[in-house]
């Protein structure tokens, strides 16, 4: 798994050079120690000025992300195995018996804490084991004490790779965050703009040219459908996908679907968020008011969105003949359930209240309220 350049992974990158330089320094103090106990001594500083060129090398080649790739990973690990496979015939196994440490020491752990610093814990893993192999050959006794050294060293490659991916996936988070918090304020600025200047001329020509003939009715027709897409393009009207039931969405983009030249939608210039399952339930709620708006009210509605804090209040206008006296229970009982089912029965499931306002030939108007947080 690449992981993107800069970033959070920084500092890992920059903290495995200084200990590599650490490790180095203790190597170097180590064979000025035991410099007389070698077999090859020369051959042994040889080494050392390797190790030296190496780490330096290493530094510079992965403070460069472009560098951060196999070729380099392959020859880092190749180095320190062939460096740590030759220490029983620089070090002697004389020595090495009495105790004298191998040439790697630490600063063999470099590749292994590259590697899962680069691709997470299972690249770690395979590098730990590959340099602890290489470590447990050189040795003609295997103790309980070079057993400890491989277990410290899959631990490092484990927890570092661990730390590694973790950091590439808060980057990616934090990315997605702002790009999202630039859109919003993007959308937000558009919306202070225009919400009501444009939109309400766009609205009030459909509204005047409806039933003239001719160029003029298109033209209103024209206008109704720019005034739905230009709210719909202002809320944002695409929920996001997924997700579960308690993520929080925009009731904007969940009724900006119902906006067309027959139903005008006016909304809060910022977002309006619900948990996703009552959104979905009190725009279902939205969606049966307009069908029946559609059927029985000649399909012109005007849909207003009010956020209150506490609650939410979606209400659903339409200038038909109005809902006589007794009609809804009678409708009931025949068993046409739209309104008590579809409507009042979401709204109340979620705690919420329906208010139905009809007066005869002048409309009927429907309030839906939901608390914003359910019990």
């Amino acid at each position: 798994m690449s992981s993107p350049p800069g970033g959070f992974e920084v500092p890992l990158w920059r903290a495995l050079a200084v200990f590599r330089f650490a490790s180095l320094a203790y190597v170097c103090a180590l064979s000025v120690r035991d410099a007389d106990r070698y077999a090859h001594p020369y051959a042994a500083g040889a080494l050392i000025l390797v190790m030296i060129a190496w780490t330096v090398a290493t530094a510079v080649g992965y403070a460069r992300p472009a560098w951060r790739r196999w070729p380099l990973l392959l020859a880092d690990l190749g180095v320190v195995m062939a460096i740590v496979l030759s220490t029983p015939w620089v070090v002697g196994r004389e020595a090495l018996t009495q105790g004298v440490p191998t040439l790697g020491v630490a600063w063999m752990a470099g590749p292994v804490l590259a590697w899962a610093v680069s691709g997470g814990r299972r690249r770690g893993t395979v590098a730990a084991l590959l340099v602890a192999g290489a470590d447990l050959a050189t040795r003609e006794r295997v103790g309980q004490s070079s057993f400890t050294g491989l277990i410290l060293m899959l631990l490092a490659g484990v927890v570092v790779g661990h730390v590694a991916r973790l950091a590439v996936a808060a980057e990616e988070r934090l990315q997605h965050a702002v790009e999202l918090e630039s859109a919003t304020r993007e959308r937000e600025r558009l919306a202070r703009d225009i919400h009501d200047s444009v939109l309400q001329v766009l609205a009030l020509v459909q509204r005047r040219g409806a039933d003239l003939p001719g160029e003029a009715g298109e033209l209103a027709r024209l206008a109704g459908e720019q005034e739905a897409a230009l709210r719909a393009l202002i809320a944002g009207n695409a929920p996001a996908p997924g997700g579960s039931d308690g993520d929080a969405v925009d009731l904007r983009g969940l009724l900006g679907r119902y906006a067309s030249s027959a139903v005008s939608l006016s909304a809060p210039a910022t977002p309006v968020p619900l948990p996703r399952q009552v959104a979905g339930e009190l725009a279902a709620a939205t969606g049966a008011a307009l069908d029946n708006v559609g059927r029985h009210a000649g399909g012109r509605a005007w849909v207003l969105i009010e956020d209150e804090g506490t609650t939410v209040t979606v209400s659903i206008r339409d200038e038909g003949p109005g809902i006589p006296d007794g009609r809804l229970a009678e409708a009931a009982a025949q068993g046409r359930l739209g309104v008590t089912q579809s409507i009042r029965g979401r709204v109340t499931d979620l705690g919420g209240t329906v208010r139905i306002m009809s007066v005869p030939e002048a409309g009927t108007e429907i309030e839906l309220t939901v608390p914003r947080t359910q019990r």
